[in-house]
This record gives C-alpha cells, sequence and structure tokens, in this order.
C-alpha cells in the first residue's frame, strides 16, 4: 500500500474565482490598488435583525445539535417562504433538508445520485462546481452549449439531442452563475415537455431566484410543471438574497426518498448545520424585507451602470442580464490586439492582462465553459464600477 491521494481528485479543477481573487490579493499585499469584479457575493452587511437573532441565539445556548436535517421551525419556515415564493408550491418540513451553503446542498446530491457512468446534463456556461462535483463522483458531465443570442439558455431541442440511457440528471441556474440569464415561463414549460418523455432528476438551483430585474418574470420549474414534482429538486439558500455568504445556510425541497438520502449522508459528514446560523436564517425568512429590497434596486442600479458601460467600450459585446449580479461580455474582438510584445489570444490572457495592466480582477469565461467571455460580478459600489469601467477603457486604448 502506498500513501496517495485518491485518484478521484485528479479530474477535478480548483475554482478559477478564488484563483482570480488570490492573485488580486497578492497584488495588493505589494500595496497596488486592485478593483476586483471577481466574488459573487453582496458586499453589504448582513441585516441587523438577523445579527441580532443571531446574538440572542448565542446568549441563550444555540450551541448544541440540532436534526441533522435542520431545526424544525427553520425548515417550516422555507416550507412557508418557498410557498409564498412559488406560487402556493408546498413542501412539507420533511421535503426540506438545510445544509451548511448550497453548495453543500449540490455536493450531498452528488453523493446521493451520481454513480459510475451515469451523465448530468449541465447547459454552458456553468457554475464552475456542477461539472467538477460530477467528475469527483465518478459522474460524467456532459456539457450541452447555449449561445448568446438565445439567452444563454438551454433549449428543448439541445436538450433532447443530449439525453442517453444514461441520463441521471440536469442541472439548472436560473438565474445564472455566470451570464445572469433566467428561464422564462414559456422556456421552463419546453424543457419540462421533453422531461416528461424521459426519466431523470430535474435538480434547479434557484439561489438568485429573488434577484431579477426589469419586470422579469421569474418562475421555478416546478410551478410551470408541478407534475414532475416525484423529480424535481430545488435548491437554494439565504446566502446571495441575505447577503449571508459566510453563515453558510443553504437547503433542497425535494420528495421524501431524495431527503431521507440527503438527510443519510450529511449525517455522516458535518450532521447539522451551524445552529447559530440557522437562527440566523430563521430570522432572514420571517423578518422584515426592507433590507432586501433596499439591495435589490442597487443591483438594479449598478446592472444598468455596469452592462451599458461594457457595452460601450470598443471590442467588447455585453448583453443585459436578468438577474444574479454578474456581467458576461464577450471579449472575442480583442483577439489579436497588442500591448508592447504580450498578443491578447483567449479570454484567459485577457483576464490576466486586465489584472495586470489595467488593476481590474475578472474572470476568465474558460472555466465555466464559455471560453471568449469574461465575468464580472456587480456586487460592489457603483463609483467602484465606473472606476473598473474607466480603468478598462484606458487599457483597451492603449491596444494595438
Amino acid at each position: 500500500m502506498t500513501r496517495s491521494l485518491a485518484t478521484r481528485l485528479q479530474s477535478v479543477q480548483p475554482s478559477a474565482t478564488l484563483a482570480i481573487s488570490q492573485r488580486a490579493a497578492e497584488l495588493r499585499k505589494q500595496g497596488i490598488d486592485i478593483i476586483s469584479f471577481s466574488l459573487g457575493e453582496p458586499d453589504f452587511h448582513t441585516p441587523a435583525h438577523i445579527r441580532e437573532a443571531a446574538k440572542r441565539a448565542i446568549d441563550e445556548g444555540a450551541s448544541h445539535y440540532t436534526a441533522v436535517r435542520g431545526m424544525p421551525k427553520l425548515r417550516e419556515a422555507i416550507s412557508a417562504d418557498s410557498k409564498k415564493r412559488r406560487g402556493g408550491l408546498v413542501h412539507t418540513p420533511d421535503e426540506i433538508v438545510v445544509s451548511v451553503g448550497a453548495k453543500h446542498s449540490l455536493f450531498n446530491l452528488a453523493l446521493a445520485l451520481y454513480e459510475e457512468g451515469d451523465e448530468v446534463i449541465i447547459p454552458a456556461p456553468y457554475w464552475v462546481s456542477y461539472p467538477e462535483q460530477v467528475r469527483m463522483l465518478g459522474g460524467t458531465p456532459v456539457i450541452v452549449e447555449t449561445r448568446e443570442e438565445d439567452g444563454f439558455v438551454l433549449t428543448a431541442a439541445a436538450l433532447e439531442q443530449a439525453l442517453t440511457p444514461r441520463t441521471k440528471a440536469l442541472i439548472l441556474c436560473t438565474p445564472s452563475n455566470p451570464t445572469g440569464s433566467a428561464y422564462t415561463p414559456t422556456q421552463l414549460a419546453a424543457l419540462a415537455e421533453v422531461a416528461r418523455r424521459h426519466d431523470f432528476w430535474l435538480i434547479t438551483d434557484e439561489i438568485y431566484s429573488r434577484l431579477v430585474y426589469g419586470g422579469f418574470e421569474q418562475r421555478s420549474l416546478l410551478e410551470v410543471a408541478p407534475d414532475l414534482r416525484d423529480r424535481t429538486i430545488i435548491v437554494d439558500g439565504v446566502s446571495k438574497t441575505h447577503a449571508m455568504t459566510g453563515w453558510r445556510v443553504g437547503w433542497i425541497l425535494a420528495p421524501k426518498v431524495i431527503c431521507d438520502a440527503v438527510d443519510m449522508v450529511q449525517s455522516q459528514s458535518t450532521t447539522n448545520p451551524t445552529a447559530v446560523a440557522q437562527f440566523a436564517a430563521l430570522a432572514a425568512l420571517e423578518g422584515p424585507d426592507d433590507a432586501f429590497d433596499a439591495m435589490h434596486a442597487i443591483f438594479d442600479e449598478r446592472r444598468q451602470v455596469m452592462v451599458r458601460g461594457l457595452a460601450a467600450l470598443p471590442g467588447l459585446r455585453c448583453r443585459m442580464p436578468e438577474g444574479a449580479f454578474y456581467a458576461f461580455p464577450s471579449v472575442v474582438g480583442l483577439y489579436g490586439k497588442t500591448v508592447g510584445s504580450h498578443t491578447l489570444t483567449d479570454d484567459v490572457s485577457v483576464a490576466q492582462w486586465l489584472l495586470e495592466e489595467a488593476r481590474v480582477a475578472v474572470v476568465p469565461g474558460t472555466p465555466f465553459g464559455a471560453p471568449g467571455y469574461v465575468r464580472l460580478s456587480y456586487a460592489t459600489s457603483t463609483e467602484l464600477i465606473r472606476e473598473g469601467l474607466k480603468r478598462i477603457g484606458d487599457a483597451l486604448a492603449a491596444l494595438r
């Protein structure tokens, strides 16, 4: 026997988002002023009533184990919140499992569902962890490209073509990270029609579902196709909506058979999510929405500034996203341009150039399955967005 790492890790790639952020941090340590558009988390403080609820919970002794799948009161609140936001859909508390963030929820699902030889359909562009979690468990991510002219959404025809007897699941993210694109009810209905003719799990990541703008009609797949309830799994949480990324509370709403399996998986890993964080999430769901409403309005303003600013720059093209807090411009128009002795040849070189020369951190699209694009988060101040756009514009002016 040799001391070695598990071979499954050989196929897993580190997070591109964190890699860019780490390089930006290194430059900052050198005293270089960097504007970062790389990380996907709100720049707002967690609302005061949520922080106060956590403090009270600590003072009142919230330091013990809870139920593995989360406190009953929290699961009841999740049920009520989902019913209100998803057109009356009801998931009982035993159809809900709370985990250590939505990413943990997705990993629990991967452990519970995927086996060697299973195929999981993932539309590209995709959040970087979707295919890596599938690979880690021995499955095969089946990447289906989408087109900017279609709004970066998976079409029914493309889904039908990607299906095989080995298809285990489809993962949708709406609104999307990294594109900000969201599926209309009509688009979801078309995908549901394909699903009715085949047998696979439907996993919908709706962590950004409240962050939609411009009157977009956000609907859950399960609202559009309630007859698919026995194989639809919704992933959600408080991280993005309530500026609680570091609290690590996410959940699934799913058939009981899935929840029981995930409960078993979680019982052998984290056990319950942190008790204090659960009380904070409870306050987020049951408390006032004033802080969210204000944050939402600011995000919408930033969206306009960021996307219009990018679209006005030479060599860039950027569609207006429906939701989340990301802009996803094409940088193909910069290919072949030179600065000094360097030539821009792909999105990775563009991102590196922007970081080193413009002092602006963006994430290349290649790790998201979208070469030719870069992702910018507008979860930062309008002032920094304007300054970042100016720096990018100045750097573009130096290209030949």
